[in-house]
């Protein structure tokens, strides 16, 4: 009997010891932080007041600075949506995940974060801008955008087909965000959750809220609106970029998108009126109206971004109200820079700084200290092997990419990378910006646009406006010679030797 007794016991044990093994990954999956990634499309660090913006204030963004950490220098590969955001997903260069321009589909079944972070227990979404044309199924919960998606009353695609939703876009993304949290996730599992605007986008079409933000303001322009881009190579001024000549009437508000509700357009056009008629009046020409150009781009432009700050501050007050903010990290950035008027310019693609430099802001409560600044050189190739590390999943040793989570800490590891590696592939294409690559440092930018075998180097301590190249200056030529050397080795590094390139149409 007691033998008999004793193997009942232990039978007991066996099969409690078995479930406590059952139910600890829950547990301890319960532990793990969620993640929230909040992703602009276009939003350039200087439309940032915690980045020291000239000519707006974002007081939400401001707010996780001053709760985080702020990242200095963030750099994209390659400045242009779909590569950006295939790089993030996959944590390696474009000509390994295959998506080198907009025009290429990403392949939703190679490697990703999100897989990774699914498979370990996550429950993940993504609600807003998409752009890499398959449905993203590796998500549990989506709601994307149809390609770039309008600024008004959006069409998503979903699981079970297309969903249209009036309203202004930017606002409609931040509903559908905070339905999910409030309604149609789990509550007993982490979550990563991409929410992801359209704006600021060109064409840049300001919400109900914001219409007259600025009406009476004259915002300062850039030093370089007037760039007559000599100290350059021929690529700087053969682009179809310029404030001066190349803003459509859309861009201007001279037309509107032909899907808004009559009482949008007829909100929009009374907006606009006043300012339109003065401009036929006064029927500017020369540097007047490229002055009157820019005053009409960069106030839709801040006012699309006021809009996004808008829309994080009701994020931020819903997870202070709910205490999902003690445990949820929350990260901020764009999919590249842009050109605020800088070099007469709008737009990104190129390596130049107000391209290439991305916001990057994290609020990590309890790890991240308040109000810290970070000055390594990182890349939005870091981020899936960061939001792994940060949900404790084991970073693949094929990501290219290295986690920030030492640096969230406050430890730059003793080897942490000196350069980055730059490649923009989509030329022939809209904007005209040539094919090239480049390598940089913390001091020193070397690009050669390799179609036509052309180089710039720049000195950003000297020269930070990048308006004039040293490349062929005597007294920098150990500097070439190191960066040229450091480009081969980054080339290899990455695997960029043999990768492929896109084929060049024969006629535009």
């Amino acid at each position: 009997m007691i033998g008999r007794h004793v193997g009942k016991m232990a039978l007991v044990a066996v099969i409690l010891g078995s479930l406590v093994g059952f139910f600890q990954p829950v547990q301890a999956a319960d532990e793990r932080p969620n993640i929230i990634f909040v992703f602009a499309d276009d939003h350039a660090t200087h439309a940032i007041s915690a980045y020291g913006s000239r000519i707006n204030q974002t007081p939400n963004i401001d707010r996780l600075a001053r709760e985080g950490m702020l990242f200095r220098n963030c750099f994209v590969t390659n400045s242009i949506c779909a590569p950006s955001r295939a790089v993030i997903l996959t944590g390696k260069h474009s000509h390994l995940n295959g998506v080198l321009t907009n025009g290429n589909a990403f392949d939703v079944n190679q490697q990703t974060f999100v897989h990774l972070l699914r498979k370990a227990g996550y429950q993940t979404a993504i609600v807003g801008k998409w752009h890499l044309q398959n449905d993203p199924i590796m998500f549990d919960y989506w709601r994307v955008l149809i390609g770039q998606g309008p600024y008004y009353n959006p069409r998503f695609r979903t699981p079970t087909g297309i969903v249209t939703i009036e309203g202004y876009t930017t606002d409609v993304i931040t509903d559908l965000v905070l339905q999910w949290l409030e309604k149609e996730r789990d509550p007993n599992r982490p979550f990563f959750l991409a929410y992801q605007h359209k704006a600021p986008h060109r064409e840049w079409l300001p919400g109900p809220r914001q219409l007259n933000l600025f009406r009476d303001v004259m915002i300062p322009e850039p030093t370089t609106l007037f760039d007559d881009y000599k100290g350059r190579t021929t690529a700087a001024t053969k682009t179809t970029m310029t404030i001066a000549n190349h803003m459509s009437d859309l861009d201007m508000k001279f037309k509107l998108p032909g899907n808004l509700t009559p009482a949008q357009r007829q909100m929009i056009e009374e907006a606009y009126r006043a300012e339109n008629e003065a401009f036929q009046a006064a029927n500017p020409q020369g540097e007047a109206l490229v002055r009157w150009r820019y005053q009409r781009y960069i106030k839709d432009y801040l006012r699309c971004v006021a809009a996004i700050d808008e829309n994080l501050g009701r994020l931020l007050d819903y997870l202070d109200r709910t205490g999902l903010a003690r445990n949820t990290v929350v990260i901020y950035s764009s999919d590249q820079g842009f050109f605020l008027g800088d070099h007469g310019w709008y737009d990104k693609r190129w390596m130049y700084e107000e391209s290439s430099r991305m916001p990057l802001i994290v609020r990590w409560p309890g790890v991240v200290k308040p109000g810290s600044v970070n000055w390594d050189l990182v890349q939005n190739l870091d981020f899936a092997p960061t939001f792994l590390e940060i949900a404790g999943v084991e970073v693949p040793p094929d990501m290219q990419g290295r986690s920030l989570v030492p640096l969230l800490r406050g430890e730059t590891p003793a080897d942490w990378r000196q350069s980055i590696y730059y490649r923009y592939y989509e030329y022939p294409a809209v904007h005209d910006v040539q094919r090239h690559e480049g390598v940089r440092t913390h001091r020193y930018k070397l690009i050669h646009y390799y179609l036509i075998d052309e180089w710039e180097l720049f000195d950003l301590e000297k020269d930070p406006d990048e308006l004039r190249s040293v490349y062929d200056d005597p007294a920098y030529a150990e500097i070439r010679e190191a960066l040229q050397a450091e480009l081969a080795r980054l080339r290899s590094f990455y695997g960029v030797e043999n990768a492929p390139e896109p084929p060049i149409p024969s006629q535009r």
